[in-house]
């Protein structure tokens, strides 16, 4: 009964399956389905908060009448690229990949290794797109124009075969493969990296803790066993007071706080540790460090207030031990300058990092302003294979390209045979048969068939 079941199942597989995933149609349709998605994953911001979906998809009204932040977080939309239906078509699409590649293109390499077989019948060549019957001429007088025209040359007993451009019939393959290493690194790397982000002031140790999208097997991924310290955050301005290029200095430190690499990055030169890479995305201010007469300098936190689209920092100081007064101390970068202004919300001094002003009786010195660095922290553990499946797509194009052009000969019965095919540049191949022919003799050309295209 199993091994019935097991021929039905092979049987199945072999005449209904395998043909199936190896559609073109389906081929096109699932492609055209992953770049819509993957569209759609671009323009809706992937792993954001809840309130930040419900602030910009509200329901009411829904955009294009459907597409609120319920639609988005029920579909994951909002992380299109590590759902469960977002992987299976990645896997369905490499089925079908995989098994047009067995079908189709190794079955071709297979027949391309028969067509070693040398032509050892006159009527063999009638099939050959071009073909000719030559009264003189022989081997040992084509072979040498063959060698020149750059063709590798193999003979048995009176008959020849000759090739060139062998990489035209293997590129299809290797294009198949490369896609295949792509979407494998895509489904590894969707389920085993993650994405975080920190905001970390200047001289502190973080882990990464903050973490907002994560695939369901990225737990080993994530450090535990090493953290980093913002030793510096600094910002470079240009002569009109516009952010040029914003710094940081990290090093990566182990349990123990030994120092396992250090390095500065800035805005596109990231650091790489162990598949984690960091980011420069933003910047903030954290804190500011005052000093009240001759008091010891206290650091003093300051958050973000929401003026609009200008970046704005604050903090409140008291000025008397029952907090019944104090001043409010504004910054908007971080050259400096600090405005302070009395509870009455009136500007009463600009001071500036080194400086000090008089409040309240009071005299107020700002020993300085601490940043605070935004890394964007990720990990891809698919990346390598990838960046390798991309590079062999490339080669495989490049190779896909070049002409894959065969020809046979055949001396018998005082007449000398050649014919030949190729699978792309049709006219040139012709052209180049019968500058062959000529170069031998004046020769009559069968009419035959019109030249095959090999449509890979």
């Amino acid at each position: 009964m199993m091994t019935m079941l097991n021929r039905w199942i092979q049987r199945y597989f072999k005449r209904e399956l395998l043909p199936l995933l190896a559609d073109l149609r389906l081929a096109i349709a699932l492609l055209l389905t992953i770049a819509v998605v993957s569209i759609t994953g671009t323009v809706i911001e992937q792993g954001e908060s809840l309130a930040f979906y419900q602030a910009n998809y509200p329901d009411d009204p829904a955009l294009f009448g459907f597409l609120d932040w319920k639609f988005i977080l029920i579909s994951g939309l909002d992380h299109v690229y590590r759902t469960w239906w977002y992987l299976a078509i990645l896997i369905l699409f490499g089925s079908s990949l995989t098994a047009c590649t067995f079908t189709r293109q190794i079955t071709a390499l297979r027949w391309f290794s028969r067509t070693w077989n040398f032509y050892t019948q006159p009527r063999q060549f009638n099939k050959l797109a071009l073909s000719g019957e030559l009264s003189q001429g022989n081997l040992e007088a084509i072979s040498p124009i063959l060698q020149q025209r750059g063709y590798q040359i193999f003979t048995r007993d009176r008959a020849l075969y000759a090739q060139k451009g062998v990489a035209g019939r293997i590129g299809p393959i290797v294009v198949h493969a490369s896609m295949l290493i792509i979407l494998a690194g895509a489904i590894f790397g969707g389920m085993t990296g993650f994405f975080a982000q920190e905001v970390v002031p200047s001289g502190q140790v973080f882990q990464i803790r903050n973490i907002f999208d994560a695939g369901p097997w990225a737990e080993a991924q994530i450090p535990k066993d090493w953290a980093v310290r913002v030793n510096d955050f600094w910002i470079d301005y240009t002569a009109e007071g516009a952010i040029d290029q914003f710094y940081s200095d990290l090093t990566v430190i182990d349990e123990a706080g030994n120092e396992l690499k250090q390095k500065t990055i800035h805005v596109n030169e990231p650091m790489r540790y162990r598949g984690v890479t960091l980011y420069q995305a933003d910047w903030g201010i954290a804190g500011v460090k005052v000093k009240f007469n001759n008091s010891p300098v206290l650091d003093v936190p300051m958050g973000p207030l929401n003026e609009g689209k200008s970046r704005i920092w604050g903090t409140w100081l008291p000025t008397k031990p029952d907090m019944s007064d104090g001043v409010s101390l504004v910054a908007t970068d971080l050259q400096g300058t600090l405005l302070v202004y009395d509870n009455d919300g009136q500007l009463i001094s600009t001071v500036r990092k080194g400086m000090a002003t008089e409040v309240n009786g009071i005299q107020l010195s700002i020993v300085d302003i601490v940043g605070s660095t935004g890394l964007q922290i990720k990990a891809d553990p698919g990346i390598p294979a990838v960046y390798l499946g991309f590079g062999l797509l490339m080669i495989g194009v490049l190779m896909s390209y070049i002409s894959h052009s065969q020809i046979w000969a055949l001396e018998s019965d005082g007449q000398f045979f050649v014919g030949g095919r190729t699978n792309r540049a049709q006219v040139a191949f012709e052209r180049e048969l019968l500058q062959i022919m000529e170069s031998l003799e004046p020769t009559e050309m069968s009419a035959g068939q019109a030249p095959e295209t090999a449509i890979v």
